[in-house]
């Protein structure tokens, strides 16, 4: 897994570049501190599975973590969502992508103790699986977290990230689909009351079925930044314009209104498919494919249920997140605000998943040193 991070991330360091060289010598200077936590990770949980004698205490921090964007002082909102926390003179961070890995490490831990009871006290009505409610409560908590998210902070992505790897591990822990099943329903129902009483939620959604509408393109923050997505992944066709030959914007314009918006976060997919065409958008998410399936090898190896639980929420996790930004910038969903993993820029996204990519190592690890030969 780590030869696949490095060159994710080596790569995004030259899109970053491209760019703006600034930000990607101080992308540099994140790496060095996410490769710094990502060794202190390794040494400190050599036996992670101590975590799960602090899953309240972790899921407790993590539910703090995703609160403070919406503290006066210190949360600040960008393109309609609460992402991120400002310290006055010291850094910017965004705490949900800390937040999701504390999230996993409880709901691993959680499921591996209620798994069995889920299942066993589980009744069918109407053909449908319901597991007793005392015990599924968390889990029913989960999914209001997922909508305090979006109804709170307005981040569909995060929301989706979180409530997606919460179905994954639910699914993995029981083996019931019909969980799956009645948890979607409920994000969606969820989603759709939601999304009809926030306007940031609205005009996301409304954006996405309508990029090429002159009312949206041409309102402040409207569909410009997805329709002008589409016109760069178009410009590189298959084989695309080559390195610093994307030129970002609509043809016949100059303003910085038709500029392709944060090249180096969000959008920065699109200019790779502008520069490398569909075969170098295809052979990144090829790598994407490669890392998690390799993640999920590694719960298949594990030989206990938090080791296996936890790999599948963290590649879940990660997995989704790509999904996301990918989804949302080619059209599939609605656009959101989320990194493409190791290889945008910004140094909370950089920092949390070499976290994430050192505990799945320390999970591969165990599992193949107690494999039988």
């Amino acid at each position: 897994m780590f030869p696949l991070v490095a060159l994710l991330a080596c790569f995004g360091l030259v899109m970053v570049y491209r760019i703006d060289p600034t930000l990607a010598r101080q992308q540099a200077q994140w790496f060095v501190l996410g490769l710094l936590l990502f060794a202190a990770t390794i040494v400190v949980f050599r036996d992670y599975r101590r975590l799960e004698r602090y899953r309240y205490t972790i899921v407790a921090v993590s539910l703090g973590l995703l609160v403070l964007p919406r503290l006066p002082g210190i949360g600040y909102q960008a393109n309609g969502a609460y992402l991120g926390v400002h310290i006055p003179g010291l850094f910017v961070f965004q705490p949900a992508e800390f937040a999701k890995i504390g999230l996993v490490i409880f709901l691993a831990s959680y499921l591996r103790d209620t798994r069995q009871v889920l299942v066993l006290g589980a009744r069918r009505i109407l053909g449908v699986t319901i597991p007793p409610i005392k015990h599924f409560g968390p889990v029913v908590v989960i999914w209001g977290i997922a909508m305090m998210i979006m109804f709170l902070l307005h981040d569909i992505g995060s929301s989706l990230m979180f409530y997606g790897g919460l179905l994954a591990m639910l699914y993995v822990a029981t083996s019931r689909l019909s969980f799956v099943v009645v948890g979607l329903a409920a994000f969606a129902l969820g989603a759709w009351y939601l999304g009809t009483h926030i306007p940031h939620v609205q005009d996301r959604v409304q954006d996405w079925l309508h990029p090429f509408s002159p009312a949206l393109y041409n309102k402040v923050g409207g569909s410009y930044q997805l329709a002008n997505s589409l016109f760069a992944q178009a410009a590189g066709g298959l084989f695309g314009q080559g390195f610093g030959q994307a030129v970002l914007t609509i043809p016949g314009f100059r303003t910085p209104h038709y500029l392709l918006p944060a090249p180096q976060t969000d959008m920065i997919y699109a200019v790779i498919t502008d520069e490398l065409g569909l075969f170098g958008g295809v052979a990144v998410l090829l790598t994407y494919l490669m890392l998690i399936a390799r993640g999920f090898k590694t719960a298949l190896l594990a030989r206990d249920s938090f080791s296996t639980l936890l790999a599948v929420g963290l590649s879940a996790i990660l997995a989704l997140q790509v999904f996301v930004i990918v989804g949302g910038v080619t059209r599939v969903i609605p656009l959101t605000g989320v990194t493409l993993p190791f290889i945008s820029y910004g140094g909370s996204s950089i920092v949390a998943n070499f976290v994430l990519l050192a505990l799945l190592l320390l999970v591969s690890d165990r599992a193949r040193r107690e494999t039988p030969a």
